[in-house]
Protein backbone atom coordinates (compact mmCIF):
# COMPACT_ATOMS: atom_id res chain seq x y z
CA UNK A 1 0.00 0.00 0.00
CA UNK A 2 2.69 2.78 0.78
CA UNK A 3 4.44 1.77 -2.39
CA UNK A 4 1.28 2.82 -4.42
CA UNK A 5 0.53 5.77 -2.08
CA UNK A 6 4.34 6.89 -3.55
CA UNK A 7 3.49 6.19 -7.10
CA UNK A 8 0.36 7.83 -7.15
CA UNK A 9 2.94 10.99 -6.33
CA UNK A 10 5.24 10.28 -8.78
CA UNK A 11 3.02 9.33 -11.88
CA UNK A 12 -0.37 11.70 -11.28
CA UNK A 13 0.97 14.07 -8.60
CA UNK A 14 -1.26 13.57 -6.11
CA UNK A 15 0.08 14.62 -2.13
CA UNK A 16 0.90 11.93 0.22
CA UNK A 17 -1.44 13.85 2.87
CA UNK A 18 -4.41 13.57 -0.13
CA UNK A 19 -3.37 9.75 -0.34
CA UNK A 20 -3.34 8.41 2.91
CA UNK A 21 -6.54 10.12 3.85
CA UNK A 22 -8.32 8.43 0.68
CA UNK A 23 -6.83 4.96 1.89
CA UNK A 24 -7.47 5.27 5.35
CA UNK A 25 -4.01 5.02 6.87
CA UNK A 26 -1.71 7.58 8.94
CA UNK A 27 1.16 9.72 7.48
CA UNK A 28 3.37 8.68 9.85
CA UNK A 29 3.07 5.31 8.67
CA UNK A 30 3.54 6.19 4.89
CA UNK A 31 6.81 8.32 6.19
CA UNK A 32 7.93 5.64 8.37
CA UNK A 33 8.21 3.75 5.70
CA UNK A 34 9.71 5.96 3.66
CA UNK A 35 11.97 6.68 6.05
CA UNK A 36 12.83 3.05 5.65
CA UNK A 37 13.21 2.37 1.90
CA UNK A 38 15.99 5.07 1.81
CA UNK A 39 18.16 4.18 5.25
CA UNK A 40 17.85 0.54 4.64
CA UNK A 41 16.75 -2.08 6.82
CA UNK A 42 15.35 -1.06 10.11
CA UNK A 43 16.06 -2.57 13.42
CA UNK A 44 13.44 -5.49 12.76
CA UNK A 45 14.55 -6.51 10.05
CA UNK A 46 18.29 -6.51 10.76
CA UNK A 47 16.93 -8.89 14.04
CA UNK A 48 15.04 -11.09 11.65
CA UNK A 49 17.82 -11.39 9.24
CA UNK A 50 20.04 -12.43 12.34
CA UNK A 51 17.32 -15.26 13.88
CA UNK A 52 17.14 -16.77 10.64
CA UNK A 53 21.03 -16.92 10.63
CA UNK A 54 21.31 -18.47 13.21
CA UNK A 55 18.01 -20.61 13.10
CA UNK A 56 19.27 -22.42 10.16
CA UNK A 57 23.01 -22.49 11.67
CA UNK A 58 21.60 -24.38 14.78
CA UNK A 59 19.96 -26.84 12.65
CA UNK A 60 22.87 -27.73 10.71
CA UNK A 61 25.48 -27.99 13.21
CA UNK A 62 22.82 -30.34 15.18
CA UNK A 63 23.19 -32.27 11.45
CA UNK A 64 18.86 -31.85 11.10
CA UNK A 65 17.90 -34.07 13.73
CA UNK A 66 16.17 -31.03 16.25
CA UNK A 67 13.15 -29.63 15.57
CA UNK A 68 11.74 -26.12 17.00
CA UNK A 69 11.43 -27.04 21.16
CA UNK A 70 15.36 -27.93 21.00
CA UNK A 71 16.75 -25.07 18.27
CA UNK A 72 15.00 -22.78 20.48
CA UNK A 73 16.60 -23.76 23.95
CA UNK A 74 19.76 -23.37 21.72
CA UNK A 75 18.75 -20.24 20.74
CA UNK A 76 17.82 -19.18 24.35
CA UNK A 77 21.22 -20.47 25.32
CA UNK A 78 23.32 -17.83 23.27
CA UNK A 79 21.06 -15.12 24.18
CA UNK A 80 18.05 -14.52 21.45
CA UNK A 81 14.47 -13.91 23.26
CA UNK A 82 12.13 -15.90 20.65
CA UNK A 83 9.39 -17.98 21.19
CA UNK A 84 8.98 -21.80 20.07
CA UNK A 85 6.19 -20.83 17.21
CA UNK A 86 8.62 -18.30 15.92
CA UNK A 87 11.32 -20.59 15.27
CA UNK A 88 8.88 -23.05 13.69
CA UNK A 89 7.26 -20.55 11.47
CA UNK A 90 11.40 -19.72 10.40
CA UNK A 91 12.05 -23.12 9.97
CA UNK A 92 8.96 -23.93 7.86
CA UNK A 93 10.10 -21.01 5.62
CA UNK A 94 13.16 -22.26 5.02
CA UNK A 95 12.33 -25.50 4.90
CA UNK A 96 13.88 -27.07 7.74
CA UNK A 97 11.96 -30.06 8.81
CA UNK A 98 13.83 -32.77 11.36
CA UNK A 99 12.58 -36.21 10.03
CA UNK A 100 10.17 -38.17 11.75
CA UNK A 101 11.40 -41.06 14.08
CA UNK A 102 9.85 -44.33 13.41
CA UNK A 103 9.21 -47.26 15.61
CA UNK A 104 12.45 -49.60 15.62
CA UNK A 105 12.96 -53.47 14.46
CA UNK A 106 12.00 -55.48 17.38
CA UNK A 107 15.41 -57.72 18.48
CA UNK A 108 14.16 -59.36 21.75
CA UNK A 109 14.89 -62.80 22.08
CA UNK A 110 12.75 -63.91 25.08
CA UNK A 111 14.92 -66.00 27.58
CA UNK A 112 13.53 -69.90 28.04
CA UNK A 113 13.61 -70.22 31.02
CA UNK A 114 10.42 -69.75 33.25
CA UNK A 115 12.06 -67.00 35.63
CA UNK A 116 11.36 -63.40 35.13
CA UNK A 117 12.10 -60.28 37.56
CA UNK A 118 9.03 -58.51 38.61
CA UNK A 119 8.34 -55.20 36.88
CA UNK A 120 9.11 -52.29 39.43
CA UNK A 121 8.40 -49.78 37.39
CA UNK A 122 4.82 -50.15 35.78
CA UNK A 123 6.05 -47.63 33.32
CA UNK A 124 6.66 -45.02 35.45
CA UNK A 125 10.30 -43.73 34.32
CA UNK A 126 10.95 -40.92 36.50
CA UNK A 127 13.91 -41.34 39.45
CA UNK A 128 14.35 -39.08 42.44
CA UNK A 129 17.65 -38.66 41.92
CA UNK A 130 21.02 -40.16 40.35
CA UNK A 131 21.65 -44.17 40.71
CA UNK A 132 17.96 -45.03 41.98
CA UNK A 133 16.83 -46.65 38.82
CA UNK A 134 18.67 -47.90 35.56
CA UNK A 135 17.31 -49.23 32.42
CA UNK A 136 18.17 -51.15 29.57
CA UNK A 137 18.58 -52.39 26.19
CA UNK A 138 19.99 -53.55 23.17
CA UNK A 139 20.02 -53.25 19.15
CA UNK A 140 21.60 -54.76 16.18
CA UNK A 141 24.33 -52.34 13.84
CA UNK A 142 24.39 -53.35 10.39
CA UNK A 143 27.62 -53.40 8.37
CA UNK A 144 29.41 -54.62 5.74
CA UNK A 145 31.72 -56.56 7.69
CA UNK A 146 28.46 -58.29 9.43
CA UNK A 147 26.38 -57.59 12.63
CA UNK A 148 27.43 -56.06 15.79
CA UNK A 149 25.84 -55.98 18.56
CA UNK A 150 25.49 -52.76 20.61
CA UNK A 151 24.28 -52.85 24.74
CA UNK A 152 23.28 -49.32 26.94
CA UNK A 153 22.74 -48.19 30.34
CA UNK A 154 21.00 -45.64 31.75
CA UNK A 155 20.00 -43.44 34.28
CA UNK A 156 16.61 -42.56 34.17
CA UNK A 157 17.19 -39.57 36.48
CA UNK A 158 18.93 -37.92 33.95
CA UNK A 159 19.24 -39.61 30.79
CA UNK A 160 22.23 -40.22 30.62
CA UNK A 161 24.11 -43.29 29.06
CA UNK A 162 26.50 -44.57 32.18
CA UNK A 163 27.43 -47.84 30.35
CA UNK A 164 27.59 -49.35 26.80
CA UNK A 165 29.51 -52.06 25.03
CA UNK A 166 30.01 -53.50 21.47
CA UNK A 167 30.39 -57.36 20.22
CA UNK A 168 30.12 -59.11 16.84
CA UNK A 169 28.24 -61.18 20.20
CA UNK A 170 24.94 -61.15 21.56
CA UNK A 171 24.65 -62.71 24.87
CA UNK A 172 24.86 -62.27 28.92
CA UNK A 173 28.43 -61.16 28.69
CA UNK A 174 27.45 -57.73 26.14
CA UNK A 175 24.51 -56.71 28.36
CA UNK A 176 27.55 -57.38 31.72
CA UNK A 177 29.94 -55.66 30.06
CA UNK A 178 27.64 -52.59 29.86
CA UNK A 179 26.37 -52.62 32.95
CA UNK A 180 29.57 -52.64 34.49
CA UNK A 181 30.80 -50.11 32.78
CA UNK A 182 27.61 -48.17 34.21
CA UNK A 183 29.23 -49.51 37.78
CA UNK A 184 32.57 -48.45 37.22
CA UNK A 185 31.52 -44.87 36.46
CA UNK A 186 29.86 -44.45 39.27
CA UNK A 187 32.64 -45.25 41.62
CA UNK A 188 31.48 -48.99 42.34
CA UNK A 189 28.68 -48.38 44.72
CA UNK A 190 25.61 -48.72 43.12
CA UNK A 191 24.14 -51.16 45.68
CA UNK A 192 20.03 -51.10 45.51
CA UNK A 193 20.18 -49.69 41.92
CA UNK A 194 17.30 -51.00 40.41
CA UNK A 195 17.76 -51.80 36.70
CA UNK A 196 14.81 -52.37 34.59
CA UNK A 197 14.96 -54.42 31.02
CA UNK A 198 12.58 -56.06 28.75
CA UNK A 199 12.61 -60.02 29.46
CA UNK A 200 15.42 -60.14 26.48
CA UNK A 201 17.68 -63.57 26.96
CA UNK A 202 20.90 -61.57 27.70
CA UNK A 203 18.99 -60.14 30.83
CA UNK A 204 17.19 -63.75 31.92
CA UNK A 205 20.24 -65.47 31.99
CA UNK A 206 22.04 -66.71 34.83
CA UNK A 207 24.94 -65.66 34.41
CA UNK A 208 23.62 -61.67 33.88
CA UNK A 209 21.29 -62.51 37.41
CA UNK A 210 24.53 -63.66 39.19
CA UNK A 211 26.88 -60.51 38.08
CA UNK A 212 23.27 -58.05 39.45
CA UNK A 213 23.80 -59.57 42.45
CA UNK A 214 27.12 -59.46 42.94
CA UNK A 215 26.68 -55.83 41.96
CA UNK A 216 23.94 -55.31 44.50
CA UNK A 217 21.54 -54.67 41.78
CA UNK A 218 17.61 -55.31 41.74
CA UNK A 219 16.62 -56.62 38.40
CA UNK A 220 13.12 -55.31 37.22
CA UNK A 221 11.39 -56.25 33.60
CA UNK A 222 8.29 -55.19 31.47
CA UNK A 223 5.97 -57.39 30.01
CA UNK A 224 6.82 -59.61 26.74
CA UNK A 225 6.49 -57.37 23.43
CA UNK A 226 5.42 -54.84 25.45
CA UNK A 227 7.68 -52.11 23.97
CA UNK A 228 6.74 -49.43 26.26
CA UNK A 229 7.36 -51.11 29.43
CA UNK A 230 10.65 -50.43 28.67
CA UNK A 231 10.39 -47.15 27.17
CA UNK A 232 12.70 -45.14 28.04
CA UNK A 233 15.17 -47.24 27.01
CA UNK A 234 13.56 -47.67 23.38
CA UNK A 235 13.84 -43.60 23.22
CA UNK A 236 17.14 -44.05 23.57
CA UNK A 237 17.82 -46.40 20.40
CA UNK A 238 14.90 -44.97 18.45
CA UNK A 239 16.75 -41.41 18.43
CA UNK A 240 20.09 -43.92 18.10
CA UNK A 241 19.06 -45.74 14.95
CA UNK A 242 17.22 -42.07 13.22
CA UNK A 243 20.39 -39.53 13.94
CA UNK A 244 22.82 -41.85 13.04
CA UNK A 245 22.39 -45.89 11.80
CA UNK A 246 19.96 -44.77 9.01
CA UNK A 247 21.94 -41.72 8.11
CA UNK A 248 25.52 -43.79 7.81
CA UNK A 249 26.50 -47.16 6.28
CA UNK A 250 29.14 -48.93 8.35
CA UNK A 251 31.67 -50.52 6.48
CA UNK A 252 33.38 -52.37 9.04
CA UNK A 253 32.65 -52.99 12.97
CA UNK A 254 35.67 -50.40 14.18
CA UNK A 255 34.11 -47.78 12.15
CA UNK A 256 30.95 -47.92 13.84
CA UNK A 257 32.54 -48.28 17.32
CA UNK A 258 34.09 -45.05 16.64
CA UNK A 259 30.96 -43.43 14.98
CA UNK A 260 28.26 -45.08 17.77
CA UNK A 261 31.37 -43.83 20.81
CA UNK A 262 30.82 -40.47 19.80
CA UNK A 263 27.21 -40.16 19.17
CA UNK A 264 26.48 -41.16 22.73
CA UNK A 265 29.19 -38.70 24.13
CA UNK A 266 27.73 -36.16 22.44
CA UNK A 267 24.23 -37.39 23.65
CA UNK A 268 25.39 -37.19 26.71
CA UNK A 269 26.64 -33.42 26.63
CA UNK A 270 25.51 -31.80 23.72
CA UNK A 271 21.91 -33.53 23.39
CA UNK A 272 18.92 -31.20 25.20
CA UNK A 273 16.48 -33.58 26.78
CA UNK A 274 12.94 -32.07 27.53
CA UNK A 275 13.02 -33.93 30.76
CA UNK A 276 15.89 -32.23 32.26
CA UNK A 277 14.00 -28.89 31.00
CA UNK A 278 16.31 -28.70 27.81
CA UNK A 279 19.95 -29.46 29.88
CA UNK A 280 21.76 -31.84 28.55
CA UNK A 281 22.46 -35.21 31.08
CA UNK A 282 25.72 -34.30 32.36
CA UNK A 283 24.38 -30.70 32.70
CA UNK A 284 21.80 -31.62 34.62
CA UNK A 285 23.57 -34.13 36.85
CA UNK A 286 25.77 -31.34 37.78
CA UNK A 287 23.12 -28.88 38.92
CA UNK A 288 22.23 -28.07 42.60
CA UNK A 289 19.55 -30.60 43.88
CA UNK A 290 17.37 -28.03 44.63
CA UNK A 291 17.60 -26.27 41.70
CA UNK A 292 17.32 -29.95 39.66
CA UNK A 293 13.91 -30.51 41.37
CA UNK A 294 12.63 -26.81 40.64
CA UNK A 295 13.47 -27.41 36.72
CA UNK A 296 11.29 -31.17 37.28
CA UNK A 297 8.51 -29.25 38.94
CA UNK A 298 8.15 -26.42 36.25
CA UNK A 299 8.54 -29.58 33.20
CA UNK A 300 6.31 -31.23 34.84
CA UNK A 301 3.50 -28.36 35.48
CA UNK A 302 4.20 -27.56 31.57
CA UNK A 303 3.71 -30.85 30.28
CA UNK A 304 -0.05 -31.15 32.02
CA UNK A 305 -0.87 -27.54 30.92
CA UNK A 306 -0.27 -28.58 27.51
CA UNK A 307 -2.18 -31.71 28.09
CA UNK A 308 -5.44 -30.04 29.49
CA UNK A 309 -5.07 -27.29 26.07
CA UNK A 310 -4.73 -31.02 24.27
CA UNK A 311 -8.13 -32.30 25.49
CA UNK A 312 -9.95 -28.59 25.81
CA UNK A 313 -9.29 -28.74 22.11
CA UNK A 314 -10.70 -31.96 21.65
CA UNK A 315 -14.17 -31.48 23.58
CA UNK A 316 -13.93 -28.28 21.53
CA UNK A 317 -13.69 -29.60 18.59
CA UNK A 318 -16.23 -32.52 19.29
CA UNK A 319 -18.85 -29.71 20.81
CA UNK A 320 -18.59 -28.33 17.28
CA UNK A 321 -19.56 -31.42 15.31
Amino acid sequence: MAGFIAAQRAEHGVAHAVACRALGVSQSWFYKWSRRGREGPGERERRRAGLIEAVVSAFHQRKGTEGSPRITARLRRAGWRVSKNTVAKVMAERALAARPKTKRKNTTRPGRGRWRAEDHLRRDFTAPGPDVTWCGDGTEIPTAEGALYLAATEDLFSRRVLGFAMSAHKGAALATASLQMAVALRGGGVAGVRFHSDQGSEYTAADFRRACERMGIVQSMGRVGSALDNAAAESFFSSLEFELLRREPFATHDQARRAIAAWIDDFNTMRLHSTNAMFSPVEFERLDPSVQQRLRAAARQRKEDKRKRKAAARHERKEAA
